[in-house]
Parts: C-alpha cells; sequence; structure tokens
C-alpha cells in the first residue's frame, strides 16, 4: 500500500512541536509529572461571555451550513475590529471566515502558488508557513534572521532576495517563535518592495511593550491571517479569518466551498462575542501572561540561556542555548526525557534557529517555575 501515497504526503516534515507534546502527553499518561513549557496554546479557559453565546446559539438552532464566506454579521464585527484598533476600513466582502487560522493559510498559499513559486518567510519563522508552502508545490525562500538585531526582518534583505519567481512576503508580528514585533517603519518599507505581502496578525491583542500594527496601515496589497485561538482562548473552536485584496475574494470562496463549505455556524456567533464582549477578560489574561512573561526571561538568564532582547508579544521566549548544545532536537529531547519538562527544540523553526530552545508561558507560573527549576538541576547535572 505504501506505493499509493504520495511523495509529497511521505516528505512533508513533521511540525516537531506536537511531536514533543505527544511524547509528553505519552508520559503523562503512564504518570509520570511532566511540566509542558512547549505548547502555543492559552491555559486559560474560553471567557464565559463566549461560551454563553454559543450554548445560546445551540439552543437556537445555529447548527447548519452557513454562507461560504462566513455569515454576515461576523465579517462586519470583524471589519469593525480593524477599523477600531487600527482605523483601516475593511469591507465585510474581502473577510473569509475560516475553520482556524491554519485553513486560512491553506486557502491563501493554494491560491497563489504555481509550481516553484516562491514565498519569502524568515528563518527562523513559524514552521508551518514553509511546510505548508512546500507541500504545494511552491518554495520558501527564507531570510535569516538574527538575534544580535533583535531578530528583525531587515527590508534590504529581504529586497535581496525578491526574483521572477517571488509571488509573496510573509510577515508575523508579534512573531512566533520569538515573541518580538516587527518595527512598524520596517514593516512600511517591506510594503513598499512591490510583492503581495501576506500577514499572520494571530497575536494580536497578546502585547505587553509597544503597539503592534497591521499591515493594512500600510498597503491594501495585502492578504492578513487571523482569529481567535490565542487572544481568546478558543483553540479548540476553530475559527479564524483571511482578508484579502477583492480580487481574490470569489476564487478563494470557490476554494472555500470545495474544501470546508462553511464553518461552524454556533461558533460564528460565539466569534462575534468574543469580539464584542470579552475584552476585559482578555485583558485580565494579558495582565497575567505579561507577569509570567518576565518571570520566565528573568529565570532563564539566571539559568545561563541568552536572550538578548526581551519578547514583547506573544507567549514565547526564543533563549539561545548554544552554550549547552548545538543540536537542539536531540537536547530538547534529553530535557523532556530526564527533566520531564517538554520544550520546542529551535530547529523546528528553521536552521537559522538551530541551538535555541522555544519555552512557552502559557503556563500556570507555579509550573513555569517548576519547569525552569528542573531544567537547571538537570542542565547542573551534566
Amino acid at each position: 500500500m505504501k506505493d499509493l501515497i504520495t511523495e509529497r504526503a511521505r516528505d512533508i516534515p513533521s511540525f516537531i512541536v506536537m511531536d514533543v507534546i505527544d511524547r509528553a502527553v505519552a508520559m503523562s499518561n503512564s504518570g509520570e509529572d511532566v511540566v509542558v513549557l512547549a505548547v502555543g496554546e492559552p491555559d486559560f479557559p474560553t471567557p464565559e461571555c463566549i461560551v454563553a453565546a454559543a450554548n445560546k446559539a445551540l439552543r437556537e438552532g445555529h447548527t447548519k451550513y452557513t454562507h461560504s464566506l462566513g455569515i454576515p454579521e461576523l465579517r462586519e464585527a470583524i471589519a469593525e475590529d480593524y477599523q477600531a484598533r487600527y482605523k483601516v476600513k475593511v469591507d465585510p466582502g474581502r473577510i473569509i471566515i475560516t475553520p482556524g487560522t491554519s485553513p486560512a493559510m491553506f486557502l491563501c498559499f493554494s491560491a497563489i502558488l504555481n509550481p516553484g513559486d516562491e514565498i519569502i518567510v524568515s528563518d527562523p519563522a513559524y514552521a508551518c508557513y514553509s511546510n505548508m508552502i512546500e507541500y504545494l508545490h511552491g518554495k520558501a525562500a527564507t531570510v535569516p534572521v538574527y538575534e544580535s538585531e533583535g531578530f528583525q526582518f531587515e527590508p534590504e534583505a529581504v529586497k535581496a532576495k525578491i526574483g521572477k519567481k517571488t509571488k509573496s512576503i510573509m510577515i508575523n508580528s508579534p512573531a512566533n517563535p520569538t515573541g518580538l514585533l516587527l518595527d512598524p517603519e520596517r514593516m512600511k518599507r517591506i510594503a513598499e518592495l512591490g510583492p503581495l505581502i501576506i500577514s499572520d496578525e494571530i497575536y494580536h491583542g497578546l502585547v505587553y511593550e509597544g503597539k503592534e500594527h497591521s499591515i493594512l496601515e500600510f498597503t491594501d496589497r495585502a492578504i492578513v491571517f487571523n482569529g481567535f485561538s490565542k487572544r481568546y482562548a478558543m483553540t479548540g473552536w476553530r475559527i479564524g479569518y483571511c482578508i484579502v485584496p477583492k480580487d481574490f475574494a470569489r476564487p478563494l470562496q470557490k476554494i472555500a466551498q470545495n474544501f470546508f463549505i462553511s464553518s461552524a455556524d454556533f461558533v460564528q456567533h460565539a466569534a462575534i462575542a468574543a469580539l464584542k464582549q470579552a475584552g476585559p477578560e482578555v485583558e485580565k489574561m494579558r495582565k497575567v501572561f505579561d507577569q509570567r512573561r518576565k518571570f520566565m526571561v528573568k529565570r532563564l538568564r539566571e539559568i545561563g540561556f541568552g536572550i538578548t532582547k526581551e519578547p514583547t508579544g506573544a507567549f514565547y521566549v526564543l533563549a539561545n542555548a548554544r552554550k549547552f548544545t548545538s543540536d537542539s532536537y536531540k537536547f530538547a529531547f534529553e530535557i523532556l526525557e530526564s527533566a520531564k519538562v517538554g520544550v520546542t527544540p529551535g530547529i523546528d523553526f528553521g536552521k537559522n534557529a538551530e541551538g535555541y530552545l522555544r519555552f512557552s508561558y502559557a503556563a500556570d507560573i507555579k509550573r513555569i517555575e517548576e519547569g525552569l527549576n528542573r531544567i537547571q538541576r538537570f542542565l547542573g547535572n551534566k
């Protein structure tokens, strides 16, 4: 039967953080106490106003297919949110609701990529960008970003990478895995380079210093990915969206019709409540994340990890572990098996992150403290 499996299905790289989490879950199921600092998932419950809205929608019978773009009320609420937050006007007809933000990526990448076409991405970057681009027969053209420069995309380096096959430039701010914001002046300069810009804005709303900016403040020649998973603690609800140029809306709608039909009706009603009612709860979560961020950065530095520029968004710290290892994959699994702490190897995010580990502070501060204490003991015993 193996001969029936396509080459691209066989060769797609694993999402290494999920390998770490799968192993951690197996260890936990066998009775071991594992501290997981690898997962990019808020540990808070979904705000009650969102749950109540979903329950109300279910009772009212919102359990059928919807318009393939998503219900008008949600698309209008998203447009209102972008107007309020960024002072940009978005036509709701350019918004496509998807069952999670990853499907939005799949829709958009599949719409713009012919075989061999390139999307410029940073190195390091979220692993699934490159994996998905190459699964769709495109190429991820990587531009290294460096700790010494705060992992900032350098517009001149991006410009030098643009070629005949370049279809777009991918940005992510606040970024996974670094937790850092892209400077708005750099964002503006990147927007002026010419190619379509794709901006992953899923961590907007989780910023502790400075201010996040939407690419739509600088250009309409852009695709935006966003959703409700991170900001509203709704990972399992599977609800996201993309904002696309007008000419993209109908082709992407047709792809969505074929692959997804529509996102869940009652979840879309819950998402409206998230946008309109959950602000106070989101702010409480943001303040707790900020406390954890400060604690984690301080402890990691005390243990001996390098952090040149403190992360200011999302819930990640990409820490330099090169004084301890040159093989982040092996090192992460050594920490998991010996110290019972799950962390993500930097190599998951690109060659330029080899020798780094990504730590997530989407966990209770007592568990963060316990996990970092275990790592300190593990390193002391090596």
